[in-house]
């Protein structure tokens, strides 16, 4: 089943607090008393925001109010009902909402765009044929030459209209993570017949993307998109770099140096979060494995900005990504966003 579907997404920070609560719990709470079909909430590994105040696990001082991304799925109706209580939490951050096509129970070869991001949507115990699912769905993509995927794994949750919280002791056996893989039409298609078949519970999105960069070959050149939409929503722009723990620039890994390099740019805001598995290109799937003494996980940095700054910081990314890396751009509406603690209307806009 195919259905026309919304992805909420808000970006803020561990220790920011709402109504005497953490923002992160109260958003949770939201999407369960909604019922909303899945979420996440996602810890970063490094990240700034509005106040550009870095925030990394790598220094004891500053893990103590890590980034934090939580991802709202379902169908339009019920987002668009989560969306005024959603934006009505009080905190400094960014609230997008993307189109999505919502692909449940029986998947047809559905048709996609040139470049698409799929992402599955599974319990952290799921599996598949014995092992688990989110591996299986890895070595899958991996054989049909899809480009690179990464599982991301959440702290917090609703599957399938369900809470999901992970514990201090526990299995934590439902606590949701995503699958997140970025291809062409070419490879994707015939994936999703052969997941759908996998999943008891098939639940995945498929969004357009744009392939910028891989492997440092630019595939694309970057436009700067409109200000406005049509609904009159301000048009952001999300590039997100794909890559590995492992993978070195100018001596330093490249999720953090790239954060960094940002945050002296003055970009409103990045998120690097690391993953548990995943691959990039030919490379075989790897991840977090009992007895590594070295961790060798794939890591996704989130750069999320207006049109007219992104292109004042996109050489910054060229340059950090002109070896390794999977590039892509999206185009997402901001329907709440806070850069300077001003609210003007129902949309807080970026800072001139």
């Amino acid at each position: 089943m195919i259905q026309d579907g919304l992805k909420l997404t808000t970006y803020g920070g561990e220790r920011q607090r709402t109504d005497g609560r953490f923002v992160g719990d109260a958003l949770l709470d939201l999407y369960a008393r909604h019922q909303i079909r899945t979420s996440l909430l996602l810890r970063g590994a490094q990240g700034f925001g509005p106040k550009h105040g870095l925030r990394t696990d790598r220094l004891l001082t500053l893990s103590e109010d890590l980034p934090l991304v939580s991802v709202a799925v379902d169908e339009r109706a019920r987002i668009e009902a989560l969306l005024a209580d959603v934006t009505a939490t009080e905190h400094h951050g960014l609230v997008t909402l993307e189109r999505a096509r919502l692909l449940t129970g029986d998947i047809a070869g559905e048709p996609l765009p040139d470049a698409a991001k799929l992402t599955v949507y599974v319990g952290r115990r799921e599996r598949i044929g014995g092992a688990p699912a989110h591996l299986a769905i890895c070595d899958l993509l991996h054989r049909r030459g899809v480009a690179g995927a990464t599982v991301l794994l959440g702290v917090d949750g609703t599957a399938h209209g369900e809470r999901r919280r992970a514990a201090f002791l526990g299995r934590n056996a439902g606590v949701p993570l995503m699958v997140i893989a970025v291809g062409s039409a070419e490879t994707l298609t015939p994936v999703l017949p052969e997941l759908g078949r996998m999943l008891e519970r098939p639940l995945m999105t498929v969004e357009r993307v744009t392939l910028w960069r891989r492997d440092g070959q630019r595939l694309e050149e970057p436009r700067e998109p409109a200000a406005i939409d049509a609904h009159g929503l301000a048009i952001w722009q999300k590039i997100m770099v794909y890559g590995s723990e492992q993978a070195i620039v100018d001596g330093r890994p490249q999720h953090q140096l790239l954060v960094e390099r940002l945050r002296r740019e003055d970009a409103a805001g990045a998120t690097a979060l690391r993953g548990i598995w995943g691959f990039h290109g030919d490379h075989p799937p790897h991840g977090d494995r009992l007895w590594q003494l070295r961790r060798h996980v794939p890591a996704v940095t989130v750069i999320v900005d207006t049109p007219e700054r992104m292109q004042r910081v996109l050489p910054v990314i060229e340059e950090v990504t002109r070896d390794r890396g999977l590039v892509t751009s999206e185009l997402v509406p901001a329907v709440a966003a806070d850069v300077d603690g001003r609210r003007r209307g129902g949309l807080r806009l970026a800072r001139p």
